[in-house]
């Protein structure tokens, strides 16, 4: 486990300091997250770094898991896509077993928490417990909510509204709801096995052993295989660039375990790159945070092709290692990225096809904005900033203070 102090060498003793002077008020109190899934994805990410700080700040912390079946998951990735604006129809039964699931967990669960810390739609029911607690519930919601399916969101604000606030990762994601919102955005941690510095022999010992060239450019995208993060559409980027230089293509992701079409997924990424052997498909186990960190590390420039996103830290994970990125410019993405100085946003193919072209050709104008992008990363998305607005968000909260929020 890394130590909090490590990471005076990155932010300085100032800002740690400060952690420790915030987290003094919260002494006494206990903080219950509560999610999906312990492995895979964005939200398990980061609660498995932030929670052994919060607890070395002497800030008690607990992390939940709901437990459900395939029916479930299969209904809360139908959520996921609704609520990115995909069209989706939904029977009354689903809506019904969705609750049922979070019934029954809300039964077999203590809630013990001063503050009960809930992680996006699929455990979002639980908060039905808070009638008979004077504990404070909030709500975290990590996904894109610009424009979601009406009758989902009609569904969910019935229970998000019974919560002492919601908390969103940009503004754009807010909504006119009768509760504070906050604005926390997510964040990267520089000392994981993901984003850490390695050795150069590392970082060439685990691309060659995939079979990647490192003598010639690589593009890659290092994305869980999931439709909105449109992996089939980067081949078709690769394929128009590949006519005019010579680059390899790296998608390599998994999946995580409240999402059922990740494989189908992958079926269908494997079918459009068949008889390219310069294309490589990489299905990674939870477990592969140094090989992700070593083929981001050796990408010559890296892609996020997200045709929806809920923040999108696979672009800050690139821009810590100092890559150019090319992203689509939805959900949080645009916070990350200033378009053609720390990174380039594109909408379609074809733009996508024409910035992996000129950066390709300007490596000194590609090195820039990937240095750019690193001290945005620095300054902004690092988890001691994040793990600060946590705790002033707690204290706000447990000490029926003020609630920063959004002007609806």
């Amino acid at each position: 486990m890394v130590n909090i102090n490590n990471y005076i060498d990155i932010v300085g003793k100032e800002i740690i300091d400060g952690l420790f002077i915030i987290s003094e008020k919260l002494e006494g109190k206990m903080i219950q997250h509560i999610n999906s899934t312990s492995v895979g994805g964005g939200v398990a990410e980061i609660l498995t770094r932030m929670i052994p700080l919060l607890k070395q700040l002497n800030v008690e912390s607990r992390w939940d898991v709901i437990k459900g079946d395939e029916k479930f998951y299969a209904i809360t990735k139908a959520f996921h896509n609704a609520l990115h604006g995909v069209p989706t129809k939904f029977k009354k039964e689903e809506f019904e077993y969705f609750v049922e699931v979070n019934m029954h967990n809300s039964n077999e669960m203590i809630f013990d928490g001063d503050l009960i810390f809930v992680h996006d739609p699929q455990p979002i029911c639980l908060v039905e417990k808070k009638i008979k607690s004077k504990k404070k519930w909030a709500w975290r919601c990590h996904i894109d909510f610009t424009n979601p399916q009406n009758d989902v969101m009609t569904f969910l604000e019935k229970y998000i509204e019974q919560y002492d606030c919601s908390v969103f990762s940009a503004p754009a994601f807010s909504r006119k709801l009768k509760i504070p919102q906050v604005l926390v955005s997510p964040s990267i941690d520089p000392l994981s096995d993901k984003n850490k510095e390695l050795p150069e022999e590392t970082i060439r010992n685990i691309v060659e052993k995939y079979g990647i060239d490192t003598s010639r450019p690589i593009v890659s995208q290092i994305s869980r295989f999931d439709y909105l993060k449109d992996p089939v559409g980067v081949i078709e980027v690769y394929k128009k660039v590949k006519k005019y230089n010579d680059c390899q293509l790296v998608l390599a992701g998994g999946g995580a375990t409240d999402d059922p079409e990740g494989m189908k997924v992958l079926d269908e990424v494997k079918e459009a790159s068949a008889g390219d052997e310069d294309i490589h498909i990489l299905f990674l186990p939870p477990s592969s945070d140094i090989e992700i960190n070593a083929l981001q590390r050796a990408s010559t420039i890296v892609l996020q092709k997200s045709l929806k996103e809920g923040f999108g830290l696979t672009v800050a994970e690139a821009l810590w290692k100092g890559k150019p990125v090319i992203a689509g410019a939805v959900g949080g993405i645009p916070l990350q990225i200033k378009h053609q100085y720390s990174g380039i946003l594109t909408y379609t193919i074809d733009g996508t096809a024409f910035y992996l072209k000129q950066l390709l050709n300007e490596p000194n104008f590609a090195k820039e904005i990937g240095l750019n992008g690193k001290n945005h990363i620095k300054d902004n998305f690092l988890i001691t900033r994040h793990v600060r607005d946590y705790l002033l968000m707690f204290l706000s909260l447990l000490n029926e203070g003020d609630v920063i929020y959004f002007d609806n």
